[in-house]
């Protein structure tokens, strides 16, 4: 349970985080104006706060882990809102990064 806990947090992680920047970018280079930077930024502090509550207590190994989770996790919002389309090296990439947070989390430590 412990796990499926973490990987939801890092989901919501990813969620605040991304959409946040994405607000962001979207407020200044789109001129969308300052209702969505502010927006943007309430959600980057969403993020911050999810990531207090992983089981974990390493904040490095939290970040370092949550990275490969934003790298995905960004190829993903790239391809349901922007419709950006992965090539077969960005979908590696994302793998190596998963598997990457697979182990700095999840691996057997003694």
């Amino acid at each position: 349970m412990t796990v499926v806990r973490s990987l939801c947090l890092f989901a919501l992680a990813a969620l605040a985080e991304i959409g946040g920047a994405w607000l962001v970018w979207q407020g200044v280079r789109e001129h969308r104006g300052v209702a969505w930077i502010g927006a943007g930024v309430i959600a980057l502090g969403l993020y911050g706060f999810v990531a207090t509550l992983q089981p974990d207590a390493a904040f490095g190994r939290i970040l370092a882990a949550y990275g490969g989770v934003f790298v995905a996790g960004s190829l993903a919002w790239g391809m349901v809102v922007d419709g950006f389309r992965p090539d077969r090296w960005d979908v590696v990439g994302a793998v190596v990064c998963l598997a990457g947070v697979a182990v700095i989390m999840y691996a057997p430590r003694g």
